[in-house]
């Protein structure tokens, strides 16, 4: 591997454990022994056969009728071999749900439709894997959720829609109409796309971490946070670098032994940064996730988020809000700062 910018060789071939092939797609950031690097484009055309061949991108969204179950259907997702290349809670503007559904302009539900997809928040998805569109239509199952639970009984929008409207989610019907579907949740111009949904009151900070993400973990970890009574307001999926990382951990630095490992993972992949809402959502998150290591969480709080999902001291899981005051501070960091 060659540093372009300064001139040398980086790395030579060697192996690299913590490199898999799914993470090889135009697009993705990978680190590679603390490095961060951009893949832009295949090294050759037999590289571009081989991996890109058949891989395509496609919208998923959760629709507002079905955000409670975003954890159950995040998990369907990762089970059917998709990886989530973005994510984002989002709240449509009018105009918004116009444009998204300008296949309809001339249907006499229009206004219903547009109703419902405005009333609530919606989780908006690109998803990678071979043959995205058609294989997320067919995990969708039939638009229509009383026929779906006929003919599909499996699929997402059986067990989780309700009827022709409320079907839980959508998906685009081909390339065209995913490309375009993806342009307007998440514009390639470098524009924000639609707002995010942080509330920025009685709120804490919780990140999923890349190890967590990577693994399939985000969607049973989701469950589990409803499960337990909290709220999550906001979600998005960031690909942090190291400068974003070291701010973001500023206050650990100096204190905590392990501050180096804890930065190296948190920009080793996407992670997820959650707006979490309760009374006292500080001091009951922090409790809920447990002590930072998953053995010792095993041992005294088995039921926590750590003892439950972490693995090391490092890779336990989820980051959360330590002190109350800086909980408001760390949702603003993610929610307002880096979503720009």
């Amino acid at each position: 591997m060659h540093d372009v910018k300064n001139h040398r060789t980086f790395l030579k071939r060697t192996k690299y454990d913590d490199l898999h092939l799914e993470d090889l797609f135009i697009g993705n950031k990978v680190n590679i022994f603390s490095r961060q690097l951009v893949l832009l484009d295949y090294g050759d055309q037999y590289t571009a056969r081989q991996l890109g061949s058949r891989k395509e991108k496609t919208l998923a969204l959760i629709k507002p009728d079905a955000i409670s179950k975003a954890g159950e259907i995040i998990e369907i997702i990762n089970k059917a071999g998709f990886t989530i290349t973005k994510l984002k809670m989002m709240m449509l503007s009018r105009k918004e749900a116009t444009d998204f559904y300008i296949d309809h302009h001339s249907k006499p539900f229009l206004n219903e439709l547009i109703q419902f997809i405005t009333n609530g928040p919606v989780i908006a998805m690109e998803i990678l894997r071979d043959d995205a569109i058609c294989e997320w239509k067919r995990l969708l199952g039939p638009a229509n959720s009383g026929v779906a639970r006929a003919d599909a009984p499996g699929s997402i929008r059986a067990l989780f829609g309700t009827d022709g409207l409320r079907n839980a989610a959508h998906g685009p019907d081909s390339f065209a109409c995913a490309a375009r579907e993806m342009e307007l949740f998440f514009p390639s111009s470098g524009v924000c796309g639609p707002a995010n949904t942080a509330k920025f009151t009685c709120c804490t900070c919780c990140v999923i971490k890349p190890h967590a993400v990577s693994e399939g973990l985000l969607g049973r970890i989701l469950t589990t946070i409803r499960d337990a009574g909290f709220d999550v307001s906001a979600m998005q999926m960031f690909n942090m670098d190291r400068v974003n990382v070291e701010e973001f951990y500023e206050v650990y630095k100096g204190v905590v032994s392990e501050y180096n490992e804890m930065v190296a993972e948190m920009y080793s992949g996407p992670c997820v940064a959650l707006e979490i809402q309760q009374t006292n959502p500080a001091k009951t998150f922090r409790e809920f996730c447990g002590p930072a290591d998953p053995e010792i969480a095993r041992h005294l709080r088995p039921g926590t988020l750590r003892a439950t999902f972490g693995k090391t001291k490092i890779q336990n899981a989820v980051h959360c809000t330590d002190l109350p005051e800086d909980g408001l501070l760390e949702v603003q960091y993610f929610f307002k700062i880096l979503d720009n």
